[in-house]
């Protein structure tokens, strides 16, 4: 009998914890962008056009900045269709934000000019190449390294100061999975996106007595023309390494990210996969509230054991594919079939 209280006991401290998690973390009161200036670059498209028009949704005045002035102009399109009252400025602006740091300066100020100071920055501009790491050009590696961090840099430089000084504003960061461990196939890339989470980690620490709050997004496969691109790129290894946790909907990454960056959350991950990665692969992330802590305290150390299997997995997928490689072009039958 004692031993089944015991077991009761340990339960019911269990389910408390899990309801002080819910109380003092999920429940954070989220901030109102009602009528604030919101800037969304890479926003033409996937995540970036879905987290425009949740903005929009939420009565925010929103920029959306890209290159191809075709594609804003039909993202604005659908942002008027949930416009929220007719006073709601939706504009525009065509732009290299991995460029001259000068021209996007001007051309932010501009933004500002005619419809306020930047209230939120949600960076989202991103784009992948993949390969083996010796085969991926120079000039993409520069050309990944202009879109996916100085884009971001770029764009939070300008804005960065005028937070602090009005002691107010969100910057969110969107980084990826391949951020918290290095992935066949997604070297160059990934490098990219290691950058990122690293600014928004030490942005977060320098900003946050100054009232501004950083949130680090780390979407999953998610299903957007970017992924399409990323695709045709990709790898045999990578395909079979990352094609089994299925494809995210961009709608429900954009609401969870604003959702998180309005509560002032720093990760933002949608899933349980997603959740088992960051948080073994993201040992030193701020995470937010004490009880989510010491929740990740107590099963982190059996997690390392899954963390040892999965890299035991994809090495085999490796091994199982080079194998298979080497068999056909000794013109052998004998091929292993990767799963």
């Amino acid at each position: 009998m004692e031993f089944s209280w015991d077991v009761i006991a340990c339960l019911g401290l269990a389910v408390l914890v899990h309801v002080l998690v819910y109380i003092f973390v999920m429940q954070k009161r989220a901030r109102s962008i009602d009528g604030r200036h919101v800037v969304v670059t890479g926003g033409s498209s996937g995540i970036g056009v879905c987290l425009a028009i949740e903005c929009v949704t939420k009565g925010a005045h929103v920029t959306i900045i890209a290159r191809d002035e075709k594609k804003l102009k039909s993202a604005v399109d659908r942002m008027e269709l949930v416009r929220q009252r007719p006073d709601q400025k939706l504009q525009y602006r065509s732009l290299d934000i991995g460029g001259d740091y000068e021209e996007v300066a001007r051309v932010l100020a501009e933004t500002e000019a005619t419809v306020g100071p930047i209230y939120a920055l949600l960076n989202c501009a991103g784009m992948a190449i993949c390969g083996v790491f010796e085969d991926v050009s120079v000039r993409d590696v520069h050309k990944l390294m202009n879109v996916n961090f100085f884009g971001s840099y770029n764009c939070t430089r300008h804005v960065l100061s005028r937070m602090k000084s009005a002691r107010e504003g969100i910057i969110v960061f969107t980084s990826s999975q391949a951020a918290m461990f290095g992935i066949y196939g997604y070297g160059p890339y990934a490098a990219s996106k290691y950058a990122l989470r690293a600014m928004a980690e030490t942005i977060a620490m320098e900003s946050r007595e100054h009232g501004v709050s950083v949130t680090l997004a780390l979407p999953c496969d998610t299903n957007t023309p970017g992924f399409e691109e990323e695709e045709k790129s990709k790898p045999r290894e990578t395909k079979i390494i990352s094609g089994g946790g299925g494809l995210l909907k961009p709608e429900d990454m954009a609401k969870a990210i604003l959702q998180d960056a309005l509560k002032g959350n720093f990760v933002s991950i949608v899933g349980a996969e997603s959740w088992l990665i960051t948080m073994l692969g993201g040992g030193l992330l701020p995470w937010d509230g004490f009880f989510t802590n010491l929740l990740h305290a107590l099963v982190i150390g059996p997690l390392r054991l899954f963390a040892y299997g999965l890299h035991k997995y994809f090495n085999s997928i490796i091994r199982k594919c080079a194998k298979e490689e080497r068999a056909s072009k000794n013109g052998s039958g004998d091929k292993v079939e990767a799963k």
